[in-house]
């Protein structure tokens, strides 16, 4: 393999780890009672102390360096003022930049006690995550992550979300291929060695229809049901994958069987 090619790899990875410990910190503050704005702040000091960037902050005006998304939001929930509160679920969606790299990870919540709905969307967004992980190799299409995610969430009475997608990242935050979370398998691109790109679904507790807010970036469910959201920045290797936003407070198995 190129030389230039191995090294924008480790780039990849050591940026995705900076995203990952962001959230391992997160783990250690979020409780009832704090204010999302505290999660923005800290996720910022820690990927500035880490040498990098926060590329959300200011991307096409993004006025935060993370996104929390309580409840009924689906994603781009713009941290502020909101206190999180016993019973809430929150996704913390973070992307460094380090050396021109961007490493992109979100991780579910739970805020105190949470409902036995609410432990099922999250625990069932995170099988399908993994689930769509664990069958990428060489050769396979990109509409078989997609199949794999939505026969899962639909077999246990939620929806996949349509109108987001994963993505290839790199040098740009966002670029192609985009990985769909719902499809039919043996469609779309082949995957091949070498593809770096996000899998990220978001999955409704009732329908999949949302919404935009008025400040132009918060999402949420039409019908006011829960929503969850996992994320994970992929390489395509020769012998089938590897995960790059992995740090030791990454749920386990991050590694899922192939």
């Amino acid at each position: 393999m190129d030389k230039d090619i191995k090294e924008s790899f480790e780039k990849t990875r050591i940026a995705g780890s900076i995203a990952a410990g962001a959230l391992d910190e997160v783990s250690k503050i979020v409780k009832p009672g704090i204010k999302t704005e505290k999660i923005d702040k800290l996720c910022y000091e820690f990927i500035n102390d880490s040498g990098g960037y926060s590329a959300p902050l200011y991307y096409r005006g993004f006025p935060k360096s993370c996104c929390t998304s309580t409840n009924h939001i689906v994603c781009h929930g713009i941290p502020s003022e909101k206190i999180l509160k016993e019973g809430d679920i929150v996704n913390v969606d973070v992307t460094a930049i380090k050396d021109g790299w961007h490493g992109d990870t979100s991780r579910m919540f739970e805020i105190g006690e949470i409902s036995v709905k609410s432990k099922k969307l999250i625990n069932t967004t995170y099988d399908a995550m993994m689930k769509s992980i664990g069958i990428l190799k060489e050769g396979i299409h990109l509409g078989d992550i997609g199949s794999t995610i939505q026969e899962h969430v639909e077999a246990e009475g939620f929806s996949v979300v349509q109108d987001f997608c994963g993505h290839g990242i790199g040098k740009l935050f966002h670029q192609l291929p985009n990985i769909l979370h719902y499809g039919k398998k043996g469609t779309g691109e082949k995957i091949s060695e070498g593809m770096i790109f996000t899998i990220e679904p978001m999955i409704n507790a009732g329908k999949r229809d949302i919404k935009m807010l008025s400040d132009g970036w918060t999402v949420v469910t039409k019908d006011r049901s829960l929503s969850a959201q996992w994320e994970h920045t992929i390489l395509v290797t020769n012998d089938g994958f590897e995960v790059l936003t992995i740090s030791e407070g990454t749920p386990k198995p991050w590694n899922p069987t192939k």
